[in-house]
């Protein structure tokens, strides 16, 4: 599993584990899954998506921000 932590100013709004990430990197939307490199990324405009075990996907939409990948925690700082 994957801890997944996303902070805004405002403070946390996502502390959960996960099985995979969907991030809106620079670059392009990438996915993280459990055992991915290290990695520090900015964020764009876009939806940070993830899903927890079975359950259904959830979303949340950001403006901007950064991410932090290493050792199977994915924390990212956000501006909504």
């Amino acid at each position: 599993m994957i801890k997944l932590s996303v902070h805004s100013p405002e403070g946390a709004l996502v502390q959960t584990e996960v099985s995979r990430v969907e991030l809106p990197g620079a670059k392009g939307r990438f996915v993280v899954l459990e055992d991915h490199a290290p990695l520090i990324s900015s964020l764009t405009e876009g939806n940070i998506v993830y899903r927890s075990g079975d359950a259904d996907d959830e979303s949340l939409s950001i403006k901007s921000g950064f991410v932090e990948i290493c050792d199977n925690h994915v924390s990212a700082c956000v501006e909504l």
